[in-house]
């Protein structure tokens, strides 16, 4: 009853802590969670009144092909519906995407550190990993460049990067996709493309056009407030999709998440709300930063990875002790750093408040 060999290096995935451990564990009334990179506002009302009214067809199993969701997505993206997969999240349509094209005598490229998924569904398939060290929270085009060869089958872009919030630049996806072989699959990962407000942001769609060997992934768990219901798609020439498709678990994505995705598509104005409040609160985070002299990566996402000058682990205890849960970089790859989710305006004053009073001390 041996389990895979490469299992053993693999340890499940642990969660951020949750609300209701942390409040009998320290006996708090209110616990902020700011630490998976959730949208505070939740869904648009949209969203919510599909929610509701598909609770009456729970007893049925939902379509298979997604075709509503499928045709909202298709108009809103401009892409044939065939270009489309939907997943469990963008996190299934990763690991398909392992499935679909990693064995064990192949190789994947990726940098480091960025979003754990990539590697540990590569791990699974057996292949080969080859990590390339950001360089300032970016990733070093031209060492990932370099450790591509015949035998790899993916690269993986995570465009606006976990944990670090930095972004890939048009000219720096341009030059890499003209310079790389046609038969390596770009994986480009937009879990966080609806807060992106860089001017020199590539739009993915129009490469897509140009180079059949990349496929997109977005979610509807960040910005679209969903991440309850699990929902995300890949967006790729038909020959990677129907490649995806045919691994794809039957029932993947639930008819209230199909429903619930497509009304908020439609939501647009919510959606540039909450960037405007997360570009605010943004705003109020570099401030605060530069008031304590803490080094940081200006964030296209809805996060902050802010470097403390000590344990990471030693933040996070203080901060869960005033009642925030948010990430220690000690397990991202950034020992004396914390990512802290952007919540609404009041969240990140008053997280700022918490954080200021205990710094100040340490300043004369």
């Amino acid at each position: 009853m041996e389990a895979k060999q490469q299992l053993k290096s693999l340890t499940p995935y642990k969660p951020g802590k949750n609300v209701e451990d942390v409040r009998k564990e320290l006996g708090l009334k209110e616990i902020v969670k700011l630490a998976s990179n959730e949208n505070p506002f939740g869904p648009p009302p949209a969203a919510r009144q599909a929610i509701e009214r598909e609770m009456s067809e729970l007893a049925v199993y939902p379509d298979g092909y997604a075709a509503v969701l499928r045709e909202k997505t298709a108009q809103f993206t401009g892409v044939d519906r065939e270009k489309l997969v939907f997943g469990d999240g963008s996190d299934e349509v990763i690991q398909m995407i392992c499935r679909a094209y990693l064995t064990p005598d192949s190789n994947t490229v990726m940098p480091t550190p960025t979003f754990p998924q990539y590697k540990h569904n590569a791990v699974v398939e057996g292949a080969e990993i080859r990590e390339v060290p950001v360089r300032e929270g970016r990733h070093d085009f031209d060492k990932m460049a370099e450790a591509v060869d015949e035998q790899t089958k993916i690269v993986w872009l995570c465009m606006i990067n976990n944990p670090s919030g930095e972004y890939i630049r048009e000219s720096e996806l341009a030059a890499f996709m003209g310079n790389l072989p046609s038969d390596v699959l770009v994986v480009c990962d937009e879990a966080y493309y609806e807060y992106v407000v860089a001017e020199d942001y590539p739009d993915t769609l129009s490469f897509l056009k140009q180079y059949p060997n990349l496929i997109v992934t977005r979610t509807f768990s960040k910005a679209y407030g969903l991440a309850a219901l699990r929902v995300g798609y890949g967006i790729a020439h038909p020959e990677i999709t129907s490649a995806l498709e045919s691994i794809r678990q039957p029932f993947n994505t639930s008819r209230i998440g199909q429903f619930a995705a497509a009304a908020a598509l439609d939501d647009q104005d919510f959606i540039k709300e909450c960037r405007d409040v997360n570009r605010e609160c943004l705003d109020l985070f570099y401030n605060f930063c530069k008031e304590y002299s803490l080094s940081y990566y200006p964030s296209q996402g809805n996060f902050i990875l802010i470097d403390f000058n000590r344990s990471g682990d030693e933040v996070f205890d203080y901060l869960l002790r005033h009642g925030y849960i948010v990430r220690s970089g000690t397990v991202l790859g950034y020992p004396t750093s914390v990512r802290i989710t952007i919540g609404s305006e009041k969240q990140t004053k008053d997280i700022i408040e918490c954080l200021s009073e205990w710094l100040k001390p340490s300043m004369h």
